[in-house]
């Protein structure tokens, strides 16, 4: 990292200069897969450290929102997993990055996110006249509730044709008088927000700009280092929300090696060496390290897409195909499967022969974690990694 000044009056700013390497790093540490895992605060300080843990309703391996702390901490039980997310009020589910868990902390900060929804002039689904009021006033008498025993979740048409109590019910939620207090069965179960969020808490007192600015830092702090873009994405924020407030975000304007945007960073991560382990692991599609292609292009030189609303015929990698992260690389991935006690993995695409052994320790763990006994290779790209592969996981 450099630090460069003009001589000449009168003097621009400092200019920070990192080169990629450092800002694949610091991007690591920040998203905590460098250096050592904070096990004390668990599952709950992955969350609080990420910002948002993003929600998935497929499950491989396990759901997405339990395969994001599994990376950085290892082993975790889907007890430890529920209680730091739905138990009592430490977090709450709602739109950012896409459907997210996000630390109860920041309710105030998406105020303007609620104003947003409750100003919308336009929605896809209608809402019949007194649908809404009848939703939360069976909560209010009744709730907790999930939108099957509020009146059913369908009208018996495609996954999109709700009925009416829970397009009320998913309306309250985004307006913020309702939440989600855990999943059943991976069905939302819905409270009022006024027993669910601490008093202190709830509260849209804040403006738009404040708002913003705690997000852009927030993400800045996730991300380690970013484009406007990285940064703007995390939250699906506009980009003149974004440019805006950056300014004023506590974020630093940085030049990164190879980079064709300006960016910002952390003055924290910037301050402090990047050193510690590097986590082997396998990612989830969705996990924060990957979820902007853009980035994980840039950053990675990995080009990774979700493949599982791909046609069959047309995949590469597989229906769930999982980075592999090791050594601060993407080095290949899998896509994976259950059978009974075996973790099947359908296709293992390697990097190159330097991949064989990280891949083969992943996959080992990962199958202990889920509880299965074997792993079994059905197809590796390129082939003659086949043999080499299934020696190191027999």
């Amino acid at each position: 990292m450099t630090i460069a000044a003009s001589g000449s009056a009168p003097a621009p700013k400092p200019e920070i200069t990192l080169s990629a390497d450092e800002a694949r790093r610091i991007a690591l540490r920040a998203q905590g897969l460098l250096g050592a895992p904070d096990r004390r605060a668990g599952v709950r300080g992955v969350l609080r450290h990420l910002g948002a843990v993003q929600l998935d309703t497929i499950s491989v391996l396990a759901r997405s929102h339990e395969l994001i702390p599994y990376a950085r901490l290892g082993a975790v039980g889907r007890p430890a997993v529920e209680s730091a997310y739905w138990t009592g009020t430490r977090a709450f589910e709602y739109w950012s990055h896409a459907a997210c868990v996000l630390p109860i902390e920041e309710w105030p900060y998406f105020a303007f996110r609620r104003r947003a929804y409750r100003d919308r002039p336009q929605w896809y689904h209608q809402l019949p006249d007194g649908a809404y009021e009848t939703v939360v006033k069976r909560l209010r008498e009744d709730g907790p509730l999930t939108a099957t025993e509020l009146g059913g979740a369908k009208n018996g048409g495609p996954w999109w044709d709700w009925s009416a109590a829970k397009v009320a019910v998913e309306r309250a939620l985004m307006y913020g008088e309702v939440v989600c207090v855990e999943r059943r069965g991976w069905k939302r179960v819905y409270d009022l927000a006024e027993r669910a969020v601490p008093g202190a808490l709830l509260h849209d007192d804040l403006d738009d700009a404040e708002c913003l600015r705690r997000l852009v830092g927030l993400a800045g702090r996730a991300l380690g280092v970013g484009t406007r873009a990285d940064i703007a994405d995390y939250h699906r924020l506009k980009a003149e929300q974004v440019e805006a407030v950056i300014a004023e975000s506590g974020l630093v304007p940085v030049t990164v090696a190879g980079w064709d945007k300006p960016a910002w960073a952390d003055p924290e991560a910037l301050a402090t060496p990047v050193r510690g382990r590097h986590r082997t692991t396998l990612l989830s599609p969705f996990d924060s390290l990957i979820w902007d292609r853009a980035r994980t292009e840039r950053i990675f030189g990995f080009t990774h897409r979700l493949e599982a609303y791909v046609p069959k015929p047309k995949r590469i990698h597989g229906y769930f195909a999982m980075p592999l992260l090791s050594g601060g690389r993407l080095l290949g991935r899998v896509d994976p499967a259950r059978e009974g006690k075996t973790l099947v993995a359908r296709q293992v695409s390697l990097e190159g022969p330097k991949a064989v052994a990280p891949m083969a320790r992943a996959l080992l763990e990962a199958a202990e974690w889920v509880g299965c006994e074997s792993v079994r290779i059905e197809r590796v790209d390129p082939p003659e990694l086949a043999a080499a592969l299934a020696a190191q996981v027999a």
